[in-house]
C-alpha cells in the first residue's frame, strides 16, 4: 500500500512540474505574436486631475511630448477637486493605496495636509527634478522633511486687471495704478466710482482669497514658519488686510457676489473697474470680446508692512506620485515633461494659456508676444517675471480651516467688533480647533 501511495505522489509531482513548465512556455510565447512578454509591454500609469480644459489637457499634451525610455500607457481620469481630496483621504487613512492613482494633482494649499498626514504614501521626486529650476514659493509648498514630493505645475501669480477706459474717465493712467499701496488703490477707487458710477472691485464675503493674496505678498501666512502654530493675533500683515477690507467696504467701492458666475459677470458686464486675482482669470476676462483694448494688467497693490511687495499667488497646484507599483515610471514621465521640457511649456502657453513655474520654460516668443485684448501688452511675460518675485511661505496643513474662522471674525469686525478682539478670538479658536 505504501509503495502505491509513493508512486501516486511521484506521479502527482511530475504532473505538477510539467504543468508549471507548460505554463512558463505559454508565458514566453503567449498570444502576442512573439513580440515579448506581458512585462515587456507598456507600463500602465493612472493620473487623477480636475478641469478638462486645463489640467487634464495639460496631461494629454504631456503624453504627446513624452520621449522617455520607459514605454507608458497613461490613463487620465477626471475627478472634481473635492472628490479627489475625499477619495485620497478615505483611501490613505485606511492604510492602503489600492484603487489609488500613480499620479495625482493636489492644490498647493492642501499639499502639506497630505504630506504630513501620510508621508509614506508619497514617492519622493528629489532625484528626478532640480528644485532650483522652479519658482521658490512652489518648492516650499511641495516639499516636506527635506524631500521634494511635488513637481510644481501652474502658477497662481496674481495681478491687478484694470479697465483703462474707466481709469481715463476718472483722470488716471495705467502708470497711476502701478506699484501702489492698497490705501492708494482705495482712493483711486473712490474717484473711479464718482466719475463712472462703477465699483472698483467685486468680492465674495465668504471667500478669503484676497486676504491670502495680501498675506503672501508680505511673506506672511496664517501660521508661524513651522506651518502649524497659528499666527493671527500678532500678525501685522493680517491686521492690515482686515483694515483694508473694511476700508473698501466703508468707501463703498465693493460690488458683492456669492458665486463664480456672479464674480465673472461683474467684470464681463462692465460693472467693476478692476479685478485683483490670479492669472488664471485671463480667459474669463477675454471672454467679453467687446471690451478688447480696454484692459491692462499691473502688479497687485502692496501692504504697507515691513516686507510688503506687489507679487503674490492665489491658487495653483502640483503633481504628486503615490508610493505604488509603477511609481518610477510615473516619476520619469513627470520629470521628462513637466520637469525638464522647455518646448512643452511653450505648448502649454499656446494651447491652453497655462503658465508654469519651471523657470527655464518661461522664455521665448510665446511669452513675449503682445496680447491685443490687453492693447498689445505682453501679459504672459509680465506674469512670468512676477512669478519669480513671489515670497515663499509655509501654507501648513489647515489653510481652509483658518479661512472659515476668519470669515466669521471679519463679519464681526465689520459689524463693530474691535480688530484686537476679532483677531484675538480667531487666535483662540484656531489654537483650540487645531490642538
Amino acid at each position: 500500500m505504501k509503495k502505491v501511495l509513493g508512486v501516486l505522489v511521484t506521479l502527482l509531482l511530475l504532473i505538477t512540474l510539467a504543468a508549471c513548465g507548460g505554463s512558463e512556455d505559454e508565458d514566453t510565447s503567449g498570444d502576442n505574436g512573439g513580440e515579448g512578454t506581458e512585462s515587456d509591454g507598456p507600463t500602465e500609469v493612472t493620473a487623477w486631475a480636475w478641469d478638462p480644459n486645463f489640467n487634464i489637457r495639460a496631461l494629454e499634451l504631456a503624453e504627446e511630448a513624452y520621449d522617455g525610455e520607459t514605454e507608458l500607457d497613461l490613463e487620465i481620469i477626471e475627478n472634481a477637486q473635492d472628490d479627489i481630496v475625499q477619495r485620497l483621504n478615505t483611501g490613505l487613512s485606511s492604510g492602503t493605496t489600492q484603487g489609488m492613482p500613480n499620479i495625482v494633482l493636489i492644490e498647493d494649499y492642501r499639499a502639506q495636509s497630505f504630506l504630513q498626514s501620510y508621508p509614506e504614501a508619497f514617492y519622493p521626486l528629489t532625484d528626478y527634478i532640480n528644485p532650483d529650476d522652479f519658482a521658490s514659493y512652489k518648492v516650499e509648498a511641495t516639499s516636506f522633511d527635506g524631500e521634494n514630493y511635488g513637481l510644481p505645475f501652474d502658477s497662481g501669480v496674481t495681478g491687478l486687471y484694470v479697465r483703462t477706459d474707466y481709469l481715463e474717465e476718472a483722470g488716471y493712467t495705467v502708470e497711476d495704478v502701478t506699484d501702489i499701496t492698497w490705501s492708494e488703490y482705495i482712493e483711486i477707487g473712490k474717484d473711479v466710482k464718482e466719475a463712472t458710477g462703477y465699483n472698483m472691485i467685486t468680492m465674495d464675503p465668504n471667500d478669503f482669497g484676497l486676504v491670502r493674496m495680501m498675506l503672501q505678498s508680505a511673506g506672511s501666512w496664517y501660521f508661524e514658519e513651522d506651518g502649524s502654530t497659528p499666527n493671527l493675533e500678532g500678525n501685522p500683515a493680517l491686521r492690515e488686510a482686515f483694515e483694508v477690507h473694511k476700508a473698501m467696504m466703508e468707501a463703498d467701492i465693493v460690488r458683492l457676489h456669492s458665486d463664480w458666475s456672479q464674480f465673472v459677470g461683474g467684470f464681463n458686464s462692465g460693472d467693476v473697474a478692476s479685478v485683483p486675482t490670479g492669472n488664471w482669470i485671463t480667459p474669463s476676462v477675454k471672454a467679453e470680446e467687446s471690451q478688447a483694448g480696454n484692459w491692462a494688467v499691473v502688479p497687485q497693490p502692496r501692504l504697507e508692512v515691513d516686507g510688503g511687495t506687489t507679487a503674490s499667488n492665489l491658487g495653483g497646484s502640483s503633481w504628486y506620485v503615490l508610493n505604488t507599483d509603477g511609481k518610477e515610471a510615473a516619476a520619469e514621465f513627470l520629470a521628462n515633461t513637466f520637469g525638464s521640457n522647455e518646448e512643452f511649456y511653450t505648448t502649454l502657453v499656446e494651447e491652453i494659456g497655462a503658465l508654469g513655474t519651471y523657470t527655464p520654460g518661461t522664455q521665448g516668443e510665446a511669452f513675449e508676444a503682445g496680447d491685443e485684448f490687453f492693447d498689445g501688452q505682453s501679459i504672459i511675460q509680465d506674469f512670468s517675471n512676477w512669478t519669480e518675485e513671489i515670497p515663499p511661505v509655509n501654507y501648513g496643513m489647515h489653510t481652509y480651516a483658518i479661512d472659515d474662522i476668519l470669515v466669521v471674525e471679519m463679519q464681526h469686525y465689520l459689524d463693530g467688533r474691535s480688530l484686537d478682539e476679532a483677531l484675538s478670538n480667531a487666535q483662540d479658536q484656531a489654537e483650540t480647533q487645531l490642538r
